[in-house]
Parts: C-alpha cells; structure tokens; sequence
C-alpha cells in the first residue's frame, strides 16, 4: 500500500535539507519496502513570490490527502517588509490549522559522540535521551485575552488559561503511547501548587495512569523540571505538559545536545501529522552545500515511527546518522580539529552508507 509523503522544502535550505531525507527515505524504502510515494509543494516566502500568499490551497490539500508532510524551513529577510498575514512565517501556523496538530513532539538526544558539544559536563550530559510531549493548540496561548484596560485606575493586560479534561486526556494518552515505543516511563509537569489548571491536568493524568499499568509515572512541577533538566537529564524518558511550559522547557532541552543542526521535531495530527527541524531558514547560507541535513533526516525517523509505524526502519535511520557521525564526518557547524570536514551532500552519502549494511 502506498505511502503518500508531501515534502514542503520551504525557503533558505529547506530545499538541500529535505532533498538529503528524502534521498534517505529514499534508501529506506529500497531496504523494508514500505511503499513511499513524494510529492513536492510550495510553501512560505518561495509560494509568496510565486503565488501571492505563502500557503497555497493546493498545498494545504496535498498535506492533508497524505500520510505525513516533511517540511524545511521558512523565512528570509526579503520577506520582511510584508504584511503579518503574508509573512513566510503564516505557512507553518497555517498548516498548523488546517491539518488540527494537537501536539508537538520534541526529542533530544544527547549521541556519545556529541556530548563534548553540550554546554553541560559531559558526565551529566552522556545518555540524555528525552521525548517532550506539548500540548499544541490549547492553554494561555489559546484563551481569551486583554491588551489594555483600566482596572482600579489603571492600566492593565491579562490571558487566561484554560484546559478541559478531554485536551489533557487526549495529550497524556499520547504520551503514554510514545512511552511505550521507548523506556515506558512518563512525567507529567504541571504547577499544581499555584494553579488550577495545573490540580486539573494532574488529576486527570492521574486518574489515566491506572489505564497504563506498565508505564511508570511521576509528577514534578514546572520550575523543579527546568532545574533536573540541568543537573540531571538522563532521568527522563518522556515529559507530557501544556502549551506554555512545553515551550519554554523544550527550549531549555534543545541546549542540551550543543547543536540545534541535530534536533528533530513533530507536530502530531488526528490524521496527517508534519516533521520539521527545529532550525530556521539559514538564509546566510542557503545554496553554499555546507547545511546540516541531520536534524531533517532525524525528523524523517520520526515520520517513520509515529505516522507510518514503521520503528525498525526508524531504528535504521537513527543509527546511520550516529555511524556516521562516530566515523568522523562533520558539517561545518559541528567541524572540530581532527574530524572530517564534509558539506551537506557528504553528511547525506556517509549517512546513506549505513542504511541497510
């Protein structure tokens, strides 16, 4: 049966990124044969200049008729004089809309080979290997809100946060799952001592838990995580939390590998679900050939395992990318004394190299 990916290349080096995973998905299908068929789309300042608006309706409609869009990255500064809703940057939120992503999946993964590169001791950094789990689409970002207005005699502005017992239920049931494709435990992180949104989702998770009797689950406020995630990292598997916090502490995670040109990223639908690298656009050196494909190609892994369920050959493609890496190859980004200098086609070819050894 045919696997329908649409790859949204973007701007800046969203077109060499996602030309070298699909040559690795490419690779892939060649060795498990599962089917994948690609077709490309415009989106961002590319489908501005090429259509007037930087999400065209026919690539929002070939998004949602697929099994998984694989996207690069959008944005430059010859898009800035723009109006806000013809900006590069409307593609990804709108896309966002259309295909109802309820969640964001942030992995970071400390590789031995890369932990020189964190910021923390390697000691501490060594064996980090985390899934964050955020809720997309509901909590403060989403509640009503107030620029300004006078209150008492003055001026003030406030959001509100709100979350339902469904929106928790469906992200923890989420994160339960992603759980049990990798260590098979989970914690879910909250404020539960100050707000009431936070007692609600630590009930509800709770209360869920005793569904999952083979997942371990645990509790830690948010500014307790934020702190184990610097002096303790290889004690979490996956942290389930909302929109605001999971912005903030995958931000603070993303640190921990030492290079943003390695991290993969997932925004998850209840039918077609989008792979990213959490970098931008690298406008400054778009068409130079020294970008980093690891993060795309680490995203297409996840496309792998959470849209077509495919873990071995997810498995397959994480590997490659440490064996290449061990045996010493390194964009520029990554380039140390003593390692092997290579563009973003050499980081693709050693990558490939392993794939079905």
């Amino acid at each position: 049966m045919t696997k329908k990916i649409t790859v949204i290349p973007g701007d800046g080096i969203g077109k060499e990124i996602t030309d070298a995973a699909v040559a690795v998905l490419k690779k892939i299908d060649d060795v498990y044969q599962i089917g994948l068929e690609f077709t490309w789309k415009d989106a961002g300042g590319t489908a501005y200049d090429k259509y007037g608006t930087p999400l065209p309706n026919d690539t929002v409609a070939s998004a949602k008729a697929g099994d998984a869009v694989l996207f690069g990255s959008v944005g430059g500064d010859q898009w800035d004089h723009l109006a806000p809703d013809l900006r590069p940057e409307r593609a990804i939120l709108g896309l966002r809309k259309a295909l109802g992503l309820y969640v964001n999946l942030r992995p970071v993964k400390v590789m031995d080979v890369l932990a020189e590169y964190s910021p923390l001791k390697e000691e501490i950094a060594k064996g980090t290997d985390l899934l964050i789990v955020r809720e997309l689409i509901g909590g403060i970002y989403f509640g009503d809100k107030c620029e300004s207005e006078m209150h008492n005699g003055v001026e003030r502005a406030w959001d509100l946060e709100n979350y339902s017992i469904p929106e928790v239920e469906r992200i923890t049931r989420f994160a339960m799952t992603a759980a049990r494709k990798r260590r098979s435990k989970v914690t879910s992180v909250d404020k539960s001592n100050v707000l009431a949104t936070s007692r609600l989702w630590r009930r509800t998770v709770t209360r869920l838990a005793e569904d999952y009797p083979d997942i371990a689950v645990d509790h830690l406020y948010v500014d307790n995580c934020a702190m184990q995630l610097a002096i303790h990292p290889t004690q979490f598997d996956v942290i389930v939390t909302s929109n605001l916090f999971g912005d903030i502490l995958s931000d603070e995670a993303a640190v921990l590998s030492g290079s943003i040109g390695m991290l993969p990223s997932a925004s998850i639908g209840e039918s077609t679900s989008l792979y990213e690298p959490i970098h931008g656009s690298a406008p400054d050196i778009a068409g130079q050939g020294i970008a980093n494909p690891c993060a795309t190609i680490l995203s297409a892994a996840m496309l792998l395992r959470y849209s077509l369920d495919e873990d071995a050959a997810a498995d397959a493609v994480e590997q490659a990318v440490e064996a290449a890496l061990r045996e010493g190859f390194r964009t520029p980004d990554l380039y140390r004394e003593g390692f092997t200098k290579v563009g973003t086609e050499g980081m693709t070819q050693a990558i490939l190299a392993h794939i079905g050894e």
